[in-house]
This record gives structure tokens, sequence and C-alpha cells, in this order.
């Protein structure tokens, strides 16, 4: 995987008509490899396609180039019983398109070129990635109505003596089994170091963002930051709204990056104030906006010729030299002079407009032509200059749709995409992107909730982010005391999972899922008990729930002291056996731990509206749940475990401690100070 920048090739750039009649083009000289048909061609030159010959890579496909060529490469599978269609930038989107859907741009900052073909059973028909994670990249994928097949299109273009190379992965193995051999494969071919993860980076996140938007001020967010770091956050994040013309919707203001003076007259010591209280203190900026209220477009206009009406400003284009220039010295000095521990970049993925725009005419010295290049070159500069601030002990934020396999040299935290208060999502989201990254750690998006929602609702927010570090985004001191107490006890119990192959078996998150199913499904009327409700009100259990219950809490706790001993020295926590959103959760209790007290119930009885909309992205209300366990399972578990030990946040200590004697801590409500 080449992440370093190289001049542009001298091949045609890479375009796609939007249909195609021969794409189903008969080769006689394709590759067939564990049931898949490869098949390459080029226009207007000379192509070949070998297979591996070394040990372990015969199912690695090398295409080169003996003229400058935009090639095709076409997989194709017959469609047994495939039911949907895993990528990077998948979101919501996994059914089987026709094959006349519309091609998709990938480049460095635009998901990544790789994917996965599924069964009903959850197993890999297809699974490729290619190495061409940084240029730009087109994919077209799906169900042929003449031909009965699922097939896969990427093109690109090459120089002479150029070559690509397509990994397939192996068959009748789980997504996440074929996506991770993809991505230990990705990362065997870089020659970057991957970018460090400073241990404070794994810590829960207090955000502005929802909390404030843009109406932001010094004294309220050291306010809000003083009962942040005694929940046990971090790190804080001071998002949109800092900077000098940064109110109003859209970001026509942008593009000086200098603190708005009525709101922090005094940036440095404001930061100096969030340290004082532990909290690191990162900043967001979007770099490459520029707003025609700033100071900054008469200067640069001239370079940012692409209009973005949803966010009401104009794009700099980094193909030139002195642009990448200006944004690197930007952000260098807004970490140096204010002291900052990391920054938080918004929005590269808008200069995606220019991926189509012809390269420039003129000899311009510095000048890329492919955008994913030229922000490998940006991204690298940037990287190298604040690590010779910091060292290791920074934070680079990128979030989805550029969280591909290749960002991790760049950064080390990647976010998931923006998905207020939607917890379902907030799951989905992370997980993709946890699935072929090869390093850094995965944040939530900010967790947010209607400040008259229920208790439950809070709980629903926070377990969204459970494969994740969670961005807290809230006023905490407006919580109400459900809010506040169903926040502390979340905070109180949750321990992260960590990067360990053995640290949630599959097979203990589908027997997590039937019971969990079941025990919603057979739940017996009443009151609903939760940790805030005085415990003369709790509904006691029958002998024979309470036995079942005893029995399958030693049956978890035993399968987790197995992970842990297969994976000594690491910090392996307890499995979640969750049935959400029906369900509930229950955690083998730690050693040390007060019996008595009462474990956090995460039960919410789903709507048929909310069954709809969680059950196909989950890729798990599908014919197998029907088939194997009669009922449909509509929060993924079964994907949750498998995914499990995909890049997660780890650490050697749990989530979330509040400091003794907190007002966070959780305490008879006669006892409980107020915020």
């Amino acid at each position: 995987m080449n992440t370093a920048p190289s001049p542009p090739a001298a091949a045609e750039p890479v375009t796609a008509s939007p249909f195609d009649d021969d794409q189903w083009w008969q080769d006689p000289s394709a590759l067939r490899i564990d049931g898949v048909t490869v098949s390459v061609r080029a226009s207007g030159g000379a192509v070949g396609a070998a297979r591996g010959t070394a040990p372990g890579q015969s199912s690695l496909v090398h295409v080169t180039a003996g003229t400058a060529v935009q090639v095709t490469v076409r997989l194709d599978v017959p469609l047994g019983d495939a039911t949907g269609f895993w990528h990077p930038d998948a979101g919501w989107e996994r059914t089987l398109p026709a094959d006349w859907s519309a091609w998709r741009p990938l480049s460095l900052i635009r998901s990544a070129p790789a994917g996965c073909l599924y069964d009903a059973a959850g197993q890999s028909l297809l699974a490729f990635a290619a190495d061409r994670v940084v240029g730009q990249s087109l994919i077209r994928f799906g169900v042929s109505e003449e031909h009965k097949r699922f097939g896969v299109w990427l093109r690109f273009p090459l120089a002479p003596g150029e070559s690509c190379l397509v990994r397939l992965a192996t068959p009748g193995v789980t997504v996440a089994a074929a996506l991770r051999e993809l991505r230990d494969w990705l990362t065997e071919l870089s020659a970057v170091r991957l970018l460090p993860v400073p241990d404070f980076a794994r810590t829960p996140v207090y955000s502005t963002w929802y909390a404030f938007t843009q109406d932001v001020n010094a004294a309220d967010v050291e306010a809000e930051a003083a009962l942040a770091a005694e929940l046990g956050c971090g790190q804080l994040f001071l998002d949109d709204g800092w900077q000098l013309h940064g109110t109003g919707r859209g970001y026509a203001g942008c593009g000086d990056w200098l603190p708005d003076p009525a709101e922090f007259p005094d940036l440095p010591g404001h930061v100096r104030k969030i340290q004082g209280l532990g909290l690191r203190h990162i900043m967001w900026i979007a770099p490459l906006l520029l707003g025609n209220r700033s100071d900054a477009h008469r200067a640069w206009a001239g370079r940012a010729p692409r209009y973005v009406p949803h966010l009401d400003c104009h794009v700099l284009d980094p193909r030139h030299r002195d642009v990448r220039d200006h944004v690197v010295t930007t952000c260098r000095t807004l970490v140096e002079e204010n002291h900052l521990d990391g920054l938080k970049l918004d929005f590269l993925d808008e200069v995606m407009a220019y991926a189509d725009t012809p390269p420039c005419s003129a000899r311009e010295p510095g000048y890329i032509a492919d955008v994913g290049q030229a922000l490998a070159e940006l991204l690298t500069r940037l990287r190298d200059d604040l690590r010779s601030l910091r060292g290791d002990d920074v934070v680079l934020e990128l979030r989805q749709p550029y969280t591909g396999p290749a960002m991790t040299t760049f950064a080390n935290a990647l976010r998931a995409s923006d998905c207020p208060a939607d917890p379902v999502a907030n799951r989905v989201r992370t997980l993709d992107v946890a699935l072929l990254a090869p390093g850094g750690v995965v944040h939530s998006d900010m967790l947010m909730w209607d400040p008259d929602a229920t208790p439950e609702t809070v709980a629903r927010h926070v377990h969204g982010a459970l494969h994740a570090v969670p961005q807290i985004s809230t006023r905490l001191s407006l919580l109400s005391p459900g809010h506040r107490d169903t926040l502390a006890e979340c905070a109180r119990r949750r321990t992260p999972l960590i990067r360990q192959e053995a640290a949630l078996r599959s097979d203990m998150g589908d027997r997590a899922v039937r019971g969990a199913v079941r025990s919603s499904s057979s739940r017996p009327a009443g009151p609903r008990r939760m940790p805030w409700m005085p415990r003369s009100s709790r509904q006691a259990p029958s002998p024979a729930r309470s036995s079942a219950t005893s029995t399958s809490r030693q049956r978890a706790a035993s399968r987790w002291a197995s992970t842990t001993a297969a994976a000594p020295g690491a910090a392996v926590s307890a499995p979640t056996v969750t049935g959400c959103p029906n369900g509930r959760e229950h955690r083998p209790r730690p050693v040390g731990q007060e019996g008595d007290r009462s474990r956090v119930a995460l039960r919410e009885r789903a709507t048929t509206t909310e069954r709809e909309r969680c059950g196909p992205p989950l890729m798990e209300r599908n014919v197998r749940d029907v088939a194997q366990h009669g009922t449909h399972r509509t929060d993924g578990r079964r994907w949750v475990a498998q995914c499990s030990s995909a890049v997660i946040p780890s650490s050697t200590t749990s989530w979330w401690p509040p400091a003794k004697n907190s007002c966070w801590r959780s305490r008879p409500s006669s006892t409980k100070p107020s915020l």
C-alpha cells in the first residue's frame, strides 16, 4: 500500500460512462480463483493479469500495464445465496443493486477499493481489496439480470510499467474475518509506520458541538469541562464556533482561523485552564474551506474555484503546492501558539469536487494532478510538523468517509460521520470504520439526546458507542437527575472492548442474542426495574428466573476467563450480553464489585418503526434469523461479536471511572449532591 505521494502518472484520467453495454465482456484469459472469475481489459493499450506464484499469494492478482491505459478489472461470482454487499461507504445501503448502478469515486479521502459480498448465513462469497488506496479510481458493483451473477468493477489509470495488486480473501468465512485478512494485507504493504496513539486518545471525549453548536464561549466551556473531568473524560474537543465569523449556519466565515475576540479573548489562557483540569484540548478546523466573509478570501479566491452550496463556501484546491503550504502553516500555527494537544480535521472530503476537474495545463512547480495524492502529500507534511512540536503525544482526528485503511498513516483517531441522536447509526458506523482500520482508535459521533427524554434513552445512546471511544456532547450542568444518574451509572459500569482476537467470540455473541431475544419476548408485565428507582419499587425476580440468570452469568464469566487466559497480559473486558433495542444488558460481575449494586438495564421497547429502520442496515434481519431462530434480530449482535476483534479502543483501565466521592457516582438520592 503506497501511501507516499508520487508524481502524477502519465496515464489518461479515470473516467466512467453512465452506461456500459459491454461490461460483461468475455475474457478468454480470465483467471479463476476460489470460484471468482477475474477479467481485465484496458482502453487503447496493453494490460496483463497474472496470479501470484509465491507461497501464500495464490489469491493475489497482479495487473500490469505496458502503456498508459485506463484499466477495468471485473470480479464476478455466481449469485448463490447472496443477501448483501458491504463496502466502506455503505452506510444504510447494504442491499444488492443492479449492475447498471452508478460508478462511485474512490481515493484517499473517499472510501476504499474493498468490499464483501455475503450470504444469508453471514459468510463471505466474494471479499476483495486493491492496493490503490490513495490515488483516484472508480468502483461499480451489482447483480447481472442476464447472467445471474454478481460483479464488481474497479477502474483506474496505470502508467507504463505500473502495476496494481488485487487481493481476494478466503471465501466461506465471516464478513469480519474476511475483512480482517484484507486489512492485514494492506497493512503489510504499507511502507510507512502507523501514527502512534497516545494513551489519552482512548479516554472519553467531551465535545462542544451538539451541546453548544456555534454559540460557544470560553467561560461556558470551562464550566462544562470541570464536570466532564469529574465524570472521567480525558479530552475536550472545542468544535466549530470558536473562530472569527464562526456564527450562523454554514461556513461563509471560514478561512482566517483566528479566535473570536468576543467569545475567546485569551485562547491560550483558555487552553491552559482546560488542561489544568486534567483534560487534553483538541480544536476543530476545516482548513480547506474558504468563505467569502473571511479576509483570507481575497488572497485565496483564485485557488478555490469550486463553490459548495450546502456549505455556503468555496473549497481550496490542494493540488496546488501553495495551497498545501498555506494549510500546513495554518494548522501548525494554531497548535503551536495555543499549545493544543491535537486537531480535528473536518470537511477534507469536499476536495473531491476537483476529482473530475481537468488538471492544470500550465507547468506549475509542485502541482499534483491526482486529488488523493495531493491530500496524501498535505497530510504527510502536517503529520510531520505536528510531531515535531508534540512528538507522539498528539491527536489528529478524521471522520468518515475519509477513514480508509491508508488514513491511519496520517491520523490516529477515526470518527463516525454525523448521526445526531441516532445510536443505531453510531454503532453501525463505528464498526464500519473499525473493520478496515489497521491502527488508531475509533471515535463515535457525539452523543446527544432530548433533554425531556427518559433515562432509558440516555442509556441507549451510550450503548450505541459501545465499540468506540464515546464523545459526550450535552450540557452536563443542565442534566436532569434521571439523566445524570444514568450517565454516571453507565460511566461507572462500562469497560472497553479491546483489540484481541478472542475478546468476544462469535459463538458467545450468537447465544447472547438468542438469550436476550427470548428474555425480552417473555418479559413479565409490571414496572420496569431501573437502577435509579428505589429498591422497594423493583420487581423481585422469581426463583426460576433468578436461577437461570445465575447459570447464564456463570457461563459468561467462564468464557470471559477463557478469553483472558488466551491473551496473557491483555486487558479483556467482560462480554456484554445485549438484545437491544428490545433486550437488556447482562454483564458478569467483576471480582470485588459490590454484589448488591444494581446493574444498568438497557431495556427498551422498540417500536415497529425502529425495528424496520434498525434491521436491514445491520445485516442481521435476514433469512438466517427466521430460519435458525424463528425471530428477527434487531441489534446485529452476531455482527458486533464478529467485529469485536477489529480496531477498537483498548486500555488497561476501565472507561470513565468517576473520581472518588464524585457527585457523579451513583448514591442514594437523599445524599446525592446537585450540580
